[in-house]
């Protein structure tokens, strides 16, 4: 079957389309809820954290409900299709609340949010599966897995970077209209891009079959194999650290640095803060990578980071977060070691497969990768969890029934959510350097020593046949 750059576009769109929708979802939904619609943080952090975990175990069955369809479109493109519909039906509802207070509110948001989850599962499981089926070229494969990952970079950065600001225009001061409008473009950009998708790849009767993994299998194949644990647990830390900052740094300008142009601000730092992570991925760390060893340059960008969140709170409580330009410096730090340290935890999970292999005689390379799916999304529970628990705690005052006027904190609340958004983080990056440092043994010598064994093991074998 031929596949060009038509089917490539569209895939990398699709990508663009479905990852602005989780975007807008994992770092506005908690703010939209406690801020604007005046749920209590604990509550909306309790929902997040449930939902989410409920939807990273959810994965192996959507995989398998994929597994078994069959129709005259193929076996995944329906899925993508249904999912995304459903989907952004579910978002334009989820940010665009009737008026309601309350139990009732809370209800709505429990429900609502969470169908949120499933329906995004229902495409989001099938746009990844699909790569075997709809080329057969590993070239073909492993460029379209290189421009999905690429593309869906460029999404959430759309979001990242544009939502304070568009939501204040949209809505002409009132978040609470400015977010339902831009859900609304949002929803329709997404049906858009994986419409595209839908129309421009065709998928081919495959004999492939495609792997599936329960959540006992996930758990077996950690417990059997330590180093995918190590790097598992791991990226539950740095995830963590980095869920925790993405959701508290929109109330730390709005409160914090405060005044009329706070959007603005926040979404200089935004941009930048985006920049500096794919600056770190795709020139700095092969830069960094002609010098020093994997297990260095993580051990390097662990310490930057942790250096970074310590200069954030430093350049707080002396009184300088109102000056942007050295507000930038820790944040550059953060965001650009972050980057890195995303590329290296997918390289320390697939030097740990051929470990694992080496070590049980088993190759379970689909099934610990969709660990890595289930961890980050049990990362992200966590962390909101931690997030709204905090908020509650240190006692911020949502912006709602103000009518748009911004609620001033009182000096703890602000102490504490400078200290909400840096030691919480730094005591979870200075476990996973620790961690990492003891048990993860995967230098890059023993992981080519491992490779070059189990390669003149199947040579062998194959002679011997």
């Amino acid at each position: 079957m031929k596949f060009g750059k038509k089917e490539m576009s569209a895939f990398g769109f699709g990508a663009i389309g479905k990852d602005m929708v989780y975007a807008l979802s994992a770092s506005f939904v908690m703010y939209y809820y406690q801020d604007i619609l005046g749920i209590s943080a604990a509550f909306v952090g309790s929902i997040l954290m449930i939902a989410r975990v409920f939807d990273a175990f959810n994965d192996p069955f959507m995989g398998i409900v994929v597994a078994k369809t069959n129709t005259k479109w193929g076996r995944f493109r329906p899925w993508v299709l249904l999912g995304t519909v459903l989907n952004a039906v579910v978002l334009v509802v989820m940010f665009n609340v009737p008026q309601m207070s309350g139990s009732s509110l809370k209800t709505f948001f429990s429900i609502v949010y969470i169908l949120w989850g499933v329906t995004y599962t229902m495409m989001d499981i099938p746009y990844w599966s699909m790569i075997p089926a709809v080329t057969d070229n590993a070239k073909d494969r492993e460029s379209m897995s290189v421009v999905g990952r690429t593309c869906a970079g460029v999404g959430n950065a759309l979001i990242t970077v544009g939502t304070v600001i568009a939501v204040a225009a949209l809505g002409s001061g009132n978040e609470r209209k400015g977010f339902g409008i831009f859900a609304i473009i949002v929803a329709v950009i997404f049906v858009i891009s994986e419409l595209v998708l839908f129309l421009s790849i065709k998928e081919t009767k495959s004999d492939e079959k495609m792997q599936t993994a329960s959540i006992k299998e996930m758990f077996s194949s950690l417990f059997h194999n330590d180093q995918a644990m190590v790097t598992v647990i791991t990226i539950v830390l740095i995830n963590t650290a980095l869920y925790i900052t993405s959701n508290l740094i929109i109330y730390f300008f709005k409160y914090d640095i405060g005044g009329a142009g706070w959007q603005g601000t926040y979404t200089l730092f935004s941009s930048v803060g985006g920049a500096s992570q794919i600056l770190g991925m795709m020139i700095i760390y092969p830069l960094l990578r002609k010098f020093f060893g994997n297990t260095d340059i993580f051990r390097y960008c662990l310490i930057s980071a942790i250096t970074g969140y310590a200069l954030l709170l430093a350049v707080c409580l002396l009184g300088f977060a109102h000056n942007i330009i050295i507000l930038l410096i820790p944040g550059i730090l953060v965001f650009l070691s972050n980057g890195i340290l995303t590329v290296l935890t997918t390289v320390f999970l697939s030097a740990s497969v051929d470990y694992g292999e080496m070590k049980t005689g088993h190759r379970e390379e689909s099934v610990i990768f969709s660990m890595q799916t289930f961890v980050v999304k049990l990362a992200s529970g966590v962390a909101v969890f931690l997030t709204g628990i905090g908020m509650t705690l240190i006692g911020l005052v949502g912006n709602a029934d103000t009518e748009g006027e911004i609620v001033a904190q009182s000096a703890s609340t602000l102490m504490g959510l400078r200290l909400l958004m840096t030691i919480i983080p730094i005591i979870g990056l200075v476990c996973a350097f620790f961690v990492f440092r003891k048990k993860f043994i995967l230098t890059d010598q023993k992981a080519e020593e491992i490779a070059l064994a189990l390669k003149a093991k199947k040579e062998g074998e194959f002679d011997e046949a």
